[in-house]
């Protein structure tokens, strides 16, 4: 992955057009393009949070998100399934593309968060049943029979590392389950619905080292089928895991801006920018 480009050299690459509900998703041979953003601000009231960020996140990959607290990583992670759309006031100007989509225009929101899912912080399981937690998706998207359902439990527990471990209380709460286990069960949760992208925003800051093993496990697994972008405070965890890094900061304004993406070995190893390798040192931050 190269560093960041100017707004003018990307706009000179041949972009796709797609008009209405959001293309199919097909799983590409190569790494093509998931997001590609361009020119990017986003404004809370008249607070500007993230100033012209620019950037191409590729099928298949992980990108890391770090940088200081307040310098916009979970603004700009929540920004690519609009989940900033349910906050009064924001406000994004520039281009977020994804699949050749403007998904800030011509976009149905329900479909982009289908496709586009979500893990958060917090585990945040349904007050319901493992079993109800994993089946609540398909539900709401269509009839599925309930054999179907049933293949549907298993496999994403599977794929989430935690079949073995709860295939004997499905229809226990899953309020009942350790904090580790409850963040895979979202995982498993998200799923579901074939998504395309999963974002994760700190999904193992509030977890145990084992447990944290776990996510960081799974995501190796998945990105054979998914893109998975993820906001971490933790260095060794954004070097040990993803194919590229974004580093953020803010600027005196307190409005966060990109200051270096690329490879995460180059980004770690060989920085462009002193800034990168200040905060990546220890130096501040």
């Amino acid at each position: 992955m190269q560093t960041m480009r100017t707004s003018e050299a990307m706009k000179t690459e041949t972009e796709p057009v797609v008009t209405g509900q959001l293309a199919a998703v097909t799983a590409p041979e190569s790494a093509a393009e998931c997001f590609r953003i361009s020119d990017m601000n986003f404004y809370y009231g008249t607070h500007k949070a993230l100033e012209n960020v620019q950037m191409v996140i590729k099928e298949h990959s992980i990108t890391a998100c770090i940088g200081p607290s307040g310098c916009g990583k979970s603004t700009f992670l929540r920004s690519l399934n609009r989940m900033n759309d349910t906050i009064d006031g924001t406000r994004v100007e520039g281009t977020l593309l994804y699949r050749g989509q403007n998904i800030y225009e011509d976009c149905d929101v329900l479909d982009l968060r289908k496709n586009v899912g979500m893990v958060f912080q917090k585990p945040n399981p349904f007050p319901m049943s493992i079993y109800d937690n994993i089946a609540y998706g398909p539900r709401l998207h269509g009839k599925v029979s309930k054999s179907r359902l049933d293949e549907i439990v298993e496999q994403c527990l599977r794929d989430a590392a935690l079949w073995d471990e709860v295939k004997d209380r499905l229809h226990k709460s899953a309020l009942g389950l350790s904090g580790g286990q409850q963040q895979r069960l979202c995982i498993a949760r998200t799923l579901a619905v074939e998504p395309d992208v999963i974002l994760m925003d700190e999904p193992t800051s509030a977890l145990d080292p084992v447990s944290t093993s776990h996510i960081e496990d799974l995501c190796f697994q998945l990105k054979d089928r998914l893109t998975i972008v993820i906001v971490t405070h933790n260095m060794q965890q954004a070097s040990r895991i993803s194919d590229t890094t974004a580093f953020f900061m803010v600027n005196d304004e307190r409005c966060g801006y990109l200051v270096e993406y690329g490879d995460t070995e180059q980004v770690f190893y060989k920085p462009r920018n002193p800034k990168t390798e200040a905060y990546i040192s220890g130096r501040f931050g």
